[in-house]
């Protein structure tokens, strides 16, 4: 029969709707414009397509947007300063410093220096710290994202046994962490696997979902997945380039087999992709409120 897409491009459409009217409304009732500043270091083309794509959004929903590039030889001291400067800027809500960053700057002093009330990628000790405790603050983008895939599609986690494959501190640990709580799209039992487990086939064969974050191309086969399994797909991997010139994505998931032994599963690219930027818009907008003593 074949699995059920969960579409991010069209949660992402649902979440921005909603963030457009809060926004509107922090105009309206308070004078309140959410402001959200991205600084990029250097010109790596990656990154600049990141950032042109987060200014982007942020100006379709009515968010003020600055973003800040500087040359590639810009000074640990220089980049902290204009950090310190953004946290002083009440205009400013939100502050996105886009990684990675040149190799003479030190990318945790850099994140570390940033207000964790303007830390909106949710990356700021103070915000992890909140986020193990089970405290209100900035969730990370990715993880946050994949919450409201699961919670939108109507997929039910309490007590499911959740399998995540990739250890990392952006996607894998924060989401183990999130759906083993007592919240929802949590209250799951985790298993988090990496590059050192030993036989990870037995440890997906048992899995009710999986959450693939590894960054190996089409690392998850049919054969390490059961009949009935949920997929959430976090690679993005490119393994090519087209005619065109256009790069030619994978993900961590072997979509075309394990979509016919799944029950839901995410695409690549249009499933976790779009939810990541959407929730920076999320984290802003709420930063905006909270700054106003709104929520």
């Amino acid at each position: 029969m074949g699995a059920k897409i969960i579409s991010g491009t069209e949660v992402a459409r649902a979440i921005r709707a909603e963030l457009k009217q809060e926004v509107a409304e922090l105009q309206a009732k308070h004078g309140v414009t959410p402001g959200l500043v991205t600084i990029l270091v250097g010109d790596d083309p990656a990154s600049q397509s990141y950032v042109a794509a987060k200014n982007k959004t942020a100006k379709e929903l009515g968010v003020y947007s600055e973003q800040i590039t500087l040359p590639v030889d810009t000074s640990e001291a220089e980049l902290l300063q204009l950090v310190e400067k953004c946290n002083r800027n009440a205009k400013i809500n939100g502050i996105l410093v886009q990684l990675p960053l040149p190799k003479h700057i030190n990318e945790a002093k850099v994140l570390y220096a940033i207000d964790p009330n303007k830390d909106v990628d949710g990356f700021h000790p103070v915000n992890v710290g909140k986020m193990v405790l089970g405290q209100q603050c900035f969730l990370p983008c990715t993880p946050h994202g994949i919450l409201e895939l699961l919670k939108r599609s109507g997929i039910n986690t309490t007590g499911a046994e959740v399998v995540i494959v990739g250890r990392s501190n952006i996607v894998g640990k924060p989401i183990a962490n999130l759906m083993l709580q007592k919240r929802e799209a949590g209250n799951a039992t985790i298993t988090l696997c990496h590059t050192r487990t030993r036989d990870l086939a037995a440890h997906t064969r048992r899995a009710d979902i999986i959450i693939a974050a590894a960054g190996t191309p089409n690392m998850l086969s049919a054969e390490m997945v059961k009949d009935g399994v949920v997929v959430i797909d976090v690679g993005v991997n490119r393994i090519g380039t087209s005619a065109s010139g256009k790069a030619i994505l994978a993900g961590d998931v072997d979509f075309t087999a394990v979509k016919e032994k799944a029950s839901w599963i995410t695409p690549v690219p249009g499933g976790v992709g779009p939810m990541t930027i959407t929730m920076l818009m999320k984290n802003t907008v709420w930063a905006a409120a909270r700054a106003a003593g709104i929520s």
